[in-house]
């Protein structure tokens, strides 16, 4: 199956409609953000993130790297230019949206985005997902510290799924040289080749998560997810598991 197919709860043989149609649906629109420059690991994610997505999606690929700027030709992750890729998303009927972003957290605030020493907020993001993607149903990744803030409202909607790598007043861990990714990304990452729905990936990557974190024996970051209740067990976008 391609895109993100969402199932929503329906009879039996509605269901099985909603299933065939979700089977010819598109790849999601999808922006991809990594927010802070001075490591490589968030572009590492994001890279990799993109590589797991089926042929043709329509993506949009932030950084604040300026390597990667000039390497890869993306525009720089600023505050604008998120909330700009965002609001324009504009979804096909049948299609969804996907945002996925990476980057350092800022305790209250949100999202650290470095290029112009910005923050994207919830509230923020909130609008900028209603004007961009309104009812279509959205996935939304924020790996961050503090990131469960993206978890409570006004980001809750019914048509959205939301994963967030720590609770809103956890840190989350791996944000140092000589890591490819975060513990987080690392762990999506690698639950995306075994999962096939976000229901799955959530409790895959909690479970690796935790496991990690263990190990390292630091604070536990508890991962956050919100499922809202328009959508069922929605596909991953995935190669794997979607075309």
């Amino acid at each position: 199956m391609t895109a993100l197919g969402f199932f929503i709860r329906l009879p039996a043989a509605a269901a099985l409609l909603a299933a065939s149609a979700c089977a010819a649906a598109p790849p999601p629109r999808t922006v991809l953000i990594a927010g802070d420059g001075s490591l490589q690991v968030f572009d590492n994610a994001i890279a990799a993130f993109a590589h797991r997505l089926p042929p043709h999606t329509e993506i949009t690929r932030l950084t604040a790297s300026t390597q990667a700027m000039h390497a890869d030709h993306l525009r720089s992750a600023t505050l604008s230019h998120v909330l700009g890729a965002i609001s324009a998303m504009h979804p096909a009927p049948g299609q969804g949206c996907l945002v996925y972003a990476t980057s350092h957290g800022v305790d209250g605030e949100g999202l650290y985005l470095s290029s112009r020493d910005e923050v994207l907020s919830p509230p923020q993001l909130d609008t900028a997902l209603a004007l961009g993607c309104g009812a279509a149903p959205t996935i939304v990744v924020i790996s961050s510290c503090f990131s469960g803030s993206f978890a409570r409202p006004p980001m809750t909607r019914d048509n959205r799924i939301i994963l967030t790598a720590a609770r809103p007043d956890r840190t989350s861990f791996g944000c140092h040289a000589g890591r490819s990714y975060t513990v987080y990304d690392q762990c999506l990452l690698e639950g995306l080749d075994r999962t096939t729905t976000w229901n799955q990936l959530y409790l895959s990557v909690k479970t690796c998560v935790d496991a990690e974190e263990r190990r390292e024996d630091v604070t536990p970051s508890e991962p956050q997810a919100w499922f809202g209740r328009d959508l069922g067990e929605a596909l991953l976008p995935t190669r794997h598991g979607g075309p």
